[in-house]
């Protein structure tokens, strides 16, 4: 019963009966502590906390007091790559002898992140791999249950198709072309290269961030994010994985695509990450200070290399240990390089005091040195493999004298002069022919496939373009030499014979058949060009303005490998063009030439498909306008139709004068002048 604010029950209030809170007799409370006090206890201490900054090294070695110091040190260098380590503690048993783990606290909890990252599964000696872990993950253990149940069963998912391109009927090609939409958003469209004219198959917007990049067997190709790159393949472009780096700037693939490495930047220097494409999985860190160049792969991803301080650091694949646990020791080399075909590395050797320069080939992984050239007055060297790995170009730079700046202390070199190291790599002792150049040399390539190789040398504006062959136990023998050319670069056919003289300076372009006496087939421009891109199939070729070099008048040309111009596609913010790379062919080589052998069997064949095809095209063309035509002619009839009906509008508002019908034969034409205004101007 209720009752006023200010009234008091008294004894006698017979209607009032006092509550009781008393559970009754049996009751069971189920409700838990969590479900009542859920907030409240996630604020609850526990034994972790404040050791967010330690991390647990395991499988250290057992050793005693005599050796712990060197162990200490050993440890500290390692782990205190990744920042300062404030505490270390090493527990010991009764003799005095390690337990076989340490306690490392670092300054702060991204510190220890790293370390773990970076050192987990680090095989410190054949006996030895450490397990590396964060403090707080031992509360994580403790709640794993006793008892194992399976995992649920997922269902199956089906996978996109990775190398549907590739069983195109008629082969055609494929293309990517990137284009900047608005600030930091790049819409990329994707094109089959069809004909008469390409047929778009998929456009993108908001892509990628910066640019896009194709995996070297064409499977997948990378966008950039400001959280990392995504990994995208299929019909489709299906999503197949993504890599999280924050402001990865490059990525790089191995040649068989099994791996990904990203680089991105640090406050130090960079961060190198190597991933495993299929499963996503971070396979090894690096952090680099600087002093660490880019990964190299080998032909077969079996090793991945990098050049750091007079050594070369090869590790192997998949567990990313070094070979052999240590690096390869080479005091002042410069630059190395993988063979294409064979686990061979050629690196050469600065001169140092009293030490000539030298170029070596190391077999890996024996790390045996299977052939050296000692090489004098070498100002710079640059290695070029050609593409079958039969032969190896080592270009020296070389002088005549030295001279060193007493201001800056820079040498300089006078006197320069040119050689052209050519190694015979499938040849009996790997010989080594030399060509001398007295000239500047501005650019050399190989045939991608064939025995010859291209020069530019000369001054810059007016250049010579020289072409020598390399045969089997003979010296490289010049068959070519086209004088005067305006060129810096060469761009050969990926299937050979063509070769395009470019003057990216310029725009100018020049084709030449270097099977039919070099003759030079065609020659064109196009403006501003800053790229040149041979598709796979050695048929066409792109030219491109991209608007990382200018901004105005983007696009792209498609020519024949002839040097005729197919197309031209003028594009706002046009950045990149990319053709889709293909895997090499499953034939021999004696088959290829078979088929080149009997290639006027298929001329019938193609030459039927290309009178289908152009008529297919022509019979569209022709359904196409008279489409055009018909709505046109609708659309007039409509026009006349109201024309009529406003007759008698146009009747009244023309005083009942029929001006349709109005012969304007019979009518005069007279000249009518009056005065409009008149004007005085006193002139004084």
């Amino acid at each position: 019963m209720a009752k006023k604010k200010n009234e008091q029950y008294s004894d006698d209030d017979q209607d009032y009966d006092e509550p009781n809170f008393d559970d009754p007799e049996g009751f069971v409370d189920e409700a838990t502590d969590e479900e009542l006090l859920g907030d409240f206890l996630l604020s609850k201490p526990c034994e972790t906390d404040g050791v967010e900054n330690v991390v647990v090294v395991d499988n250290i070695p057992k050793v005693g007091q005599a050796r712990q110091e060197k162990l200490r040190s050993v440890i500290e260098k390692l782990f205190s790559t990744f920042g300062q380590i404030n505490k270390e503690f090493y527990p010991v048993d009764e003799e005095g002898n390690t337990k076989g783990f340490a306690f490392l606290e670092y300054k702060n909890s991204e510190n220890a992140e790293e370390a773990v990252k970076s050192l987990n599964n680090h095989r410190l000696d054949k006996s030895h791999t450490f397990a590396v872990n964060l403090f707080t993950d031992f509360q994580k253990y403790e709640h794993i249950p006793e008892k194992w149940e399976p995992p649920t069963p997922q269902p199956y998912k089906v996978q996109t198709d990775l190398y549907n391109f590739l069983i195109e009927p008629d082969g055609y090609d494929q293309y990517c072309v990137a284009a900047e939409t608005a600030p930091n958003a790049i819409q990329v469209q994707f094109w089959q290269n069809t004909l008469p004219e390409p047929m778009e198959l998929e456009t993108r917007d908001r892509f990628t961030e910066t640019f896009v990049k194709w995996s070297p067997q064409g499977t997948y190709i990378v966008t950039f994010h400001k959280q990392g790159v995504v990994l995208w393949a299929g019909t489709t472009y299906a999503r197949v994985n993504r890599f999280q780096q924050q402001a990865t700037h490059f990525v790089d693939f191995s040649p068989c695509e099994n791996y990904l490495v990203t680089y991105g930047p640090t406050p130090d220097g960079q961060k190198i990450i190597i991933w495993d494409i299929r499963t996503g999985l971070e396979k090894r860190t690096f952090l680099s200070k600087g002093n660490m160049s880019r990964f190299r792969w080998s032909h077969d991803d079996r090793y991945v290399a990098y050049m750091g301080e007079n050594a070369i650091f090869v590790h192997e694949t998949p567990t990313f240990f070094l070979l052999d646990m240590k690096s390869i020791k080479i005091q002042g080399i410069r630059n190395f390089s993988w063979s294409p075909t064979d686990n061979i590395i050629a690196y050469w050797v600065a001169e140092l005091v009293d030490v000539p320069a030298k170029v070596t080939l190391m077999e890996i992984p024996r790390r045996t040195e299977i052939r050296n050239k000692i090489l004098f007055n070498v100002a710079e060297c640059k290695i070029h493999w050609q593409q079958s790995g039969d032969y190896l170009c080592v270009k020296v730079d070389r002088f005549s004298k030295s001279r060193k700046d007493k201001k800056d202390s820079d040498v300089k070199f006078l006197g320069m002069f040119y050689n052209l190291e050519i190694f015979h790599m499938r040849e009996k002792d790997i010989p080594v022919d030399s060509v001398e150049i007295k000239e500047l040399i501005l650019a050399f390539a190989w045939e991608p496939v064939g025995t010859k190789f291209a020069i530019i040398h000369g001054e810059p504006n007016i250049a010579n373009v020289s072409f020598y062959e390399v045969k089997k136990g003979q010296k490289p023998n010049l068959v070519k030499k086209l004088e005067k050319k305006v060129c810096g670069h060469l761009f050969w056919s990926p299937r050979g014979q063509f070769i395009v003289l470019a003057n990216l300076t310029m725009g100018t372009f020049e084709f030449v058949d270097t099977e039919n006496d070099f003759v030079v087939m065609n020659s064109g421009d196009h403006f501003r060009a800053s790229e040149v891109e041979w598709d796979p199939t050695g048929r066409y070729c792109v030219t491109g303005v991209s608007a990382w070099k200018v901004k105005e008048e983007n696009g792209y040309y498609i020519w024949s490998f002839q040097g005729k111009i197919m197309k031209r596609v003028m594009l706002k913010n046009f950045e990149q063009f990319l053709w889709r790379p293909r895997p090499k062919t499953l034939l021999t080589e004696q088959q290829q030439k078979e088929i080149k052998k009997n290639l006027k069997k298929y001329y019938a064949q193609f030459e039927s498909k290309d009178r289908l095809r152009t008529t297919r095209a022509s019979k569209e063309l022709l359904e196409k306008r008279a489409q055009l035509r018909e709505l046109f002619m609708e659309y007039r009839t409509k026009r006349i139709e109201d024309y009529n009906n406003q007759k008698t509008r146009r009747l009244e508002l023309r005083n009942h004068v029929d001006t349709d019908n109005l012969n304007t034969e019979d009518v005069e034409e007279e000249i009518v002048e009056f005065l409009i205004k008149e004007e005085t101007t006193i002139i004084e």
